[in-house]
């Protein structure tokens, strides 16, 4: 398949609504299914069909973007709700979300039996890179099939790379998961210290932002990451770094040391937000 015209895409949150959006803005041809019809206002700007089911979404698209909470949810739509059953031989089927990279391989092997092509290729930075266009897509799957879906990545990508076959995709972004929720419980501990010191957060933020001690989650702490978010993000967190450590030890190495400090990053990032929203008020 060549020259993708017709896009599906389910999973109309704060990521995959901006995702679908930049999609049809780069004139694809955008349909869309929701579980809540109020879900569907993040397109409601553009131009896109609306489906009443998943099966009917799957019939009338080319490629189908998936931006789900975890792999569960992915089998669920896959056959509990017909997706697979009704795609066209050579429907390319890709999964934007974080989950496990054996999974991956296992839905890779089911899609490709009921003769449709797959790739994982999960999304990083968030609803605010969704917004300016900026994710980077890390893809897992066959070259061919990741060339002809690469011009709809690049709708809402500024970086996209193919990292291997099916599974590469997941397996890279958990490690990039791991280094930023790494990273975070670095900046709650400094954070903490200088509170305590009486240092202005905010402006210590900005500086060390534009400093040697920089990092994206510095950043996300001081910008993105409100109380109410905190409160959704850091169960995520703790999913990202278990699926970090079965991969991980699925493949012969030890991650222990970096998942205990990831889940203190998780565990500890209501209390930074918390902390910075007093600093500002």
């Amino acid at each position: 398949m060549s020259n993708i015209r017709r896009v599906g895409f389910v999973g109309l949150g704060d990521q995959g609504g901006p995702i679908a959006e930049a999609i049809s803005e780069q004139g694809f041809e955008l349909h869309v299914w929701a579980r809540r019809p109020a879900s569907l206002s993040a397109v409601a700007a553009v131009p896109h069909v609306v489906h009443d089911t998943v099966a009917a979404l799957a019939a009338s698209a080319e490629l189908i973007g998936l931006c789900l909470r975890d792999d569960s949810d992915i089998w669920s739509l896959l056959g509990d709700q017909r997706l697979l059953a009704n795609t066209a031989p050579g429907t390319i089927i890709v999964n934007h979300g974080t989950g496990d990279p054996a999974e991956a391989e296992r839905i890779g092997a089911h899609v490709a039996e009921a003769g449709a092509l797959y790739l994982d290729a999960p999304v990083s930075g968030g609803g605010p890179g969704a917004r300016a266009r900026t994710l980077t897509t890390f893809v897992g799957g066959h070259s061919g099939t990741f060339h002809t879906a690469r011009p709809v990545f690049e709708a809402f990508s500024d970086t996209v790379r193919l990292m291997g076959p099916v599974g590469a995709g997941q397996l890279t972004k958990l490690f990039n998961n791991a280094l930023t929720i790494t990273n975070m419980k670095n900046a709650e501990d400094v954070l903490a210290l200088a509170e305590q010191l009486g240092l202005d957060l905010p402006t210590l933020i900005e500086t060390i932002g534009a400093s040697s001690g920089g990092s994206a989650a510095l950043r996300a702490l001081g910008t993105d990451i409100t109380p109410d978010l905190a409160e959704h993000l850091h169960s995520l967190m703790r999913k990202d770094m278990q699926h970090f450590a079965h991969a991980v030890r699925e493949r012969g190495a030890r991650p222990d040391e970096v998942l205990a400090r990831g889940e203190a990053g998780a565990s500890g990032l209501v209390q930074a937000a918390r902390l910075i929203a007093r600093a500002r008020t």
